[in-house]
């Protein structure tokens, strides 16, 4: 049995230490054990199977669905003297037949592949018989159809586990939930897998969320976020292409090196975007969330959600591109509620299947209960995510700290002329009516229960119920549990699970 040597790290690849959770990841496959591993965006996932080829001196067969993150990695082991290549669609035969001369000679070896290639029957007759001491299935969220981002061509790869049931399957994503981590399992046909969920606490990131009335006042705090954030790179994720193009010529008319991105942009179009990006020559780049998976650059100070994402996981997943160099940083969401409708809009329009739909609607308005809650933000993403470690305050978020320095400010009124009209509309939102005195007593005895029976579910306080919904329970204070279904949040399931508990609160 291969043991972890922590002297390998310095002398094979130039690392002082461990992060968070990758010795036990790690462990795990050497110890031949099926693994569901969860590190954050950042957190170094391609360590946890690039160092079982090395101790164990086999093949590690790698499942990565971008060409260009594969090729970066070839060439870092490389660097290093780790043997290693990839096998894609740009190659010409003889590259191909290099790659296999050099695996053929034994020793450690780091293939990456995509994972249409483990589809072709050559591949799957040359693995027969080869030895191999892992397969990593890289972004491994794209197997779940529960997923943000589900992509037909990781369905088949449980073929893998009918292939080769002698050889562990370490599956890693930056991000999945409880129910989409089984679901990988059952995908991936994996054994008793072990799980470790670890890194989503990410000390240097402060979480604000602003809710808006329209474009007016979101583009008035963006511009204000930009001014004052003049140090490092700047992304801007909008939900359509259309508003990635106009924000970007809006901020255009203000701030040097905008530029933009989104998949309606020729391929041409898109590499010199990325291009310019990566050299410093764009610093605000407005952004679908097709400029996503395998984008690292450490210096990101500014993460702002123009349009609130489709779920949580989206969003933790793009926030996580802010402050890979441990800097502080911020994550601004900018919330309006005509952004639910064109998340709706998506779902609505879905050929999904009905379940799928339906998961869909739920981890919308789990987000749109995160947007509205009130407790610490990094605490509950902590217990979402079902990490390994938790928190009860961060001391640095807007809930924990909402006056710090980390925090972007409100505009100045005077900001807002001057706009062009197509980003003028009438304030369509309201400021809640303030609670009287003993709604307010009410509200904080609900806050207080929310919080005790958020702890014994291991469940985010957002699950149980949204701060609006608390605050409408606490002005209508019911008497029934007929009373409870015009409360806002309150459907036939959690009032028959907490109806009877909340009705002693509220009417009080």
């Amino acid at each position: 049995m291969s043991t972890i040597q922590e002297s390998l790290l310095q002398e094979r690849f130039g690392l002082s230490g461990f992060r968070r959770g990758q010795k036990e990841i790690i462990g795990s496959s050497l110890e031949k054990r099926d693994v569901l591993a969860v590190l954050p965006t950042g957190g170094g996932k391609s360590l946890c199977f690039q160092y079982p080829a090395v101790v164990l001196d086999q093949l590690v067969i790698v499942v990565s669905p971008l060409i260009a993150l594969m090729k970066d990695q070839v060439a870092n082991l490389r660097r290093k003297g780790i043997p290693a290549g990839a096998l894609h669609s740009g190659q010409t035969a003889d590259e191909k037949r290099g790659i296999f001369n050099d695996i053929q000679k034994g020793g450690a070896y780091v293939l990456y592949l995509s994972p249409e290639r483990t589809s072709k029957e050559g591949f799957q007759k040359w693995i027969l018989d080869r030895p191999i001491g892992l397969f990593a299935i890289d972004e491994a969220h794209c197997v779940s159809q529960w997923g943000h981002d589900f992509r037909p061509e990781y369905a088949a790869l449980g073929l893998l586990k009918d292939l080769r049931p002698d050889v562990p399957v370490l599956a890693l994503t930056a991000s999945a939930t409880p129910l989409v981590l089984k679901d990988i399992a059952r995908a991936l046909k994996l054994r008793e897998p072990v799980r470790h969920v670890h890194g989503f606490y990410r000390k240097n990131l402060y979480y604000q969320v602003e809710t808006c009335a329209g474009d007016d006042e979101k583009i008035r705090r963006l511009k204000t976020a930009l001014r004052r954030t003049t140090e490092g790179r700047v992304l801007i994720y909008c939900g359509t292409r259309r508003v990635t193009e106009s924000v970007a010529g809006e901020l255009a008319r203000e701030f040097s090196g905008v530029g933009h991105y989104h998949a309606g942009m020729s391929a041409e179009a898109r590499g010199e975007a990325q291009g310019r990006y990566d050299r410093g020559e764009i610093r605000i780049l407005a952004a679908t969330n097709a400029f996503g998976m395998g984008i690292d650059h450490p210096d990101v100070r500014l993460v702002v959600h123009y349009n609130m994402p489709a779920n949580i996981d989206a969003l933790y997943q793009e926030m996580g591109r802010a402050g890979r160099d441990g800097l502080d940083s911020t994550c601004l969401l900018l919330y309006s509620p005509k952004d639910k409708g064109l998340q709706s809009f998506f779902i609505q329009s879905s050929d999904a299947a009905s379940d799928i739909k339906q998961s869909r609607w739920n981890t919308l308005n789990a987000l749109i209960n995160y947007i509205d809650g009130g407790e610490c933000r990094h605490a509950e993403i902590l217990t979402y995510y079902q990490d390994a470690e938790r928190i009860e305050r961060c001391g640095h978020c807007d809930t924990c700290d909402p006056h710090s320095a980390r925090r972007m400010p409100p505009p100045a009124p005077e900001e807002s002329v001057g706009l062009p009209a197509r980003l003028r509309k009438k304030k369509s939102a309201t400021d809640a009516l303030p609670l009287s005195g003993s709604e307010q007593l009410r509200f904080e005895l609900l806050r207080e229960w929310r919080k005790k029976r958020a702890s014994e579910l291991d469940v985010p306080a957002f699950v149980i119920f949204s701060d609006r919904t608390l605050r409408d329970l606490a002005r209508r204070s019911p008497q029934s549990l007929k009373d409870l279904e015009s409360v806002n949040g309150l459907g036939p399931v959690k009032i028959e699970r907490f109806g009877a508990e909340i009705l002693d609160i509220a009417r009080t």
